[in-house]
């Protein structure tokens, strides 16, 4: 039997679950980070946590990884053309959010 083909929100949905992840598309969005300015720009995230999405978002696509040479070895992380285009996506549903003050609950 074939599985129904799921819609796109779905996947969209999916791929940033997790409580890190549009935070982390988010200070990406701006520019390529190495992991110790990204790990300081959300404060709340643990190194180990922070490590763990960016592979899972790197496996998803969304996210890059590049290392350099050196010592010591220097990995810089920005968004790929998926992950930009998620993130655009998502500021869309942050502006519906602004705007009608809907918040969850926590």
């Amino acid at each position: 039997m074939n599985k129904p083909m799921e819609n796109g929100f779905s996947v969209a949905m999916k791929l940033v679950a997790g409580k890190w992840k549009i935070d982390i598309l988010c200070a990406l969005s701006g520019a390529p980070r190495r992991f110790g300015r990204l790990r300081h720009s959300i404060p709340d995230i643990s190194e180990k946590m922070l490590a763990q999405q960016l592979r899972e978002m790197e496996t998803d696509g969304l996210v890059k990884r590049q290392a350099y040479p050196g010592l010591p070895a220097k990995v810089v992380y920005s968004l790929t053309e998926a992950g930009a285009a998620l993130c655009a996506g998502a500021e869309g549903l942050c502006r519906w959010s602004e705007r009608f003050q809907v918040r969850a609950e926590a």
